[in-house]
């Protein structure tokens, strides 16, 4: 790897990290292209050669990771999680925790109990199954298991 590239792959980084600080604040591609000292057009592309996935991926994934733990850890409602987790929209929160876990976010919670287990196995277990694979963006549950079993 070149120091261009490594330099490239640093400023990334420290963009992707401020995402997952912010991660519940409205976000932009100017801001956080900034982050990273590259223009936006560019900081898209070398984000998806770099992670497999665009920034806003990334950031709705992580959205629903957070969300994720809210639904089988507390009783708060869906729509107090939607907005805390950062989402502007009910049905937007909704559709996309669909496409990324594969349920609705009332069904998963009334399938998942609280995890017992270490913060480091809970984080790793409940990672969603979608996460970017062979340069698809999204997968059902169902979709990416049975593609694992094949």
């Amino acid at each position: 790897m070149t120091r261009a590239n490594e330099d490239v792959n640093r400023r990334l980084l420290r963009a992707r990290d401020a995402m997952d600080r912010a991660y519940a604040e409205p976000l932009d591609i100017p801001a956080i292209a900034a982050v990273a000292h590259v223009s936006e057009a560019h900081f898209i592309r070398s984000f998806r050669a770099v992670f497999g996935e665009t920034p806003h991926r990334y950031l709705q994934r992580r959205r629903v990771e957070r969300s994720m733990f809210l639904l089988r850890e507390t009783d708060r409602s869906v729509t107090d999680i939607c907005f805390d987790v950062g989402f502007s929209s009910l049905g937007t929160f909704s559709r996309t925790f669909r496409e990324i876990v594969g349920l609705s976010p009332s069904t998963y919670r009334d399938q998942n109990d609280p995890f017992i287990a270490p913060n480091c196995f809970q984080m790793m277990a409940m990672r969603p199954l979608a996460a970017v694979r062979s340069g698809r963006e999204s997968r059902s549950s169902k979709e990416a298991v049975a593609a694992e079993a094949s």
